[in-house]
């Protein structure tokens, strides 16, 4: 059966080609709204409690406030309903979620009370990147030029797309944002690195987005006796780095087998890299919210 192309806008579900929103909606003139991304196999909806957590934590952050009716569970709801909509109950797909502060006269502050968010929800067809993790990625260093709430996940993402734009225009697949002489995350992952032995990424703070496949990773290495030492990887420990993967909701774990053009350790996945790829796809394969 082909899927379909339903989308959810502000109560309704209809074609996505019929699907609109206001020219003075906020996320249009300002970028003023935040998103998230699901991962879905066969149906089965990955994280939703990490994911929940930090789309609340977010809307917080913004101060997005929601109707009574609304709330980051029930948007998951409605990605359900589209993924039955949408024929997309077999293999693998996304699920967006996209609030904005809603409709109104252009104008910095907040509009009025009542103005109602804006909700848009919709889900695609997936297909993970199977030659990249099985031999590996290539990424370049990029300055972090992103502003002081990367732990937010919001809709203002010009720095991360000039990065992206930057490592694509070099031939890699993502750029390493590096802010204070330290490894953040990259545009649109988090990075692991094994530095001396020790796996090693940045902490959870302002600088970095707490990555649901980050978190996940985080308790399957924790049930493997797998220290995770959460110091940032300095600039001058980069030559040092003998494996180097990335993480993210549509990555999984990524190998880095080239930094700027030279190898990372002996320039291809190293084991701990390739346990961790393998217990996160026993999870992933597990299903479940």
């Amino acid at each position: 059966m082909q899927p379909k192309d339903i989308v959810y806008v502000n109560g309704s579900f209809l074609p996505r080609a019929e699907a609109r929103v206001s020219v003075e909606d906020r996320g249009f003139v300002f970028g003023d709204g935040v998103y998230e991304v699901l991962r879905v196999i066969n149906g089965s909806l990955f994280a939703t409690r990490f994911h929940n957590r930090r789309l609340e934590k977010s809307l917080a952050g913004v101060r997005i406030e929601l109707r009574d009716e609304d709330s980051p569970a029930r948007f998951v709801d409605i990605g359900r309903q589209l993924l039955k909509e949408n024929n997309l109950l077999a293999g693998e797909a996304t699920l967006y979620i996209q609030v904005t502060r809603g409709a109104a006269t252009r104008a910095h502050f907040f509009p009025p009370p009542d103005t109602a968010p804006t909700i848009y929800i919709s889900v695609a067809r997936f297909t993970p990147s199977a030659d990249l993790a099985e031999n590996g990625a290539t990424a370049i260093t990029h300055p972090d030029l992103r502003w002081g709430r990367c732990d937010l996940k919001t809709l203002n993402l010009l720095p991360n797309i000039l990065a992206a734009q930057t490592a694509k225009e070099r031939g890699a697949f993502e750029a390493m944002l590096i802010r204070d002489d330290v490894v953040t995350e990259g545009t649109r992952t988090n990075f692991f690195g094994v530095v001396n032995g020790s796996l090693r990424t940045h902490p959870c703070d302002t600088h970095i987005l707490p990555g649901i496949t980050r978190s996940v990773l985080g308790e399957l290495a924790t049930a493997l006796n797998i220290e995770l030492d959460e110091t940032p990887i300095k600039a001058s420990e980069i030559p040092k780095l003998t494996e180097l993967f990335l993480t993210g909701t549509t990555t999984d774990v990524m190998p880095v087998v080239k930094l700027d053009d030279k190898p990372v350790g002996k320039g291809k996945p190293g084991e701990l890299t390739r346990k961790l790829q393998r217990v996160l796809a026993e999870s992933l394969a597990s299903g479940g919210d």
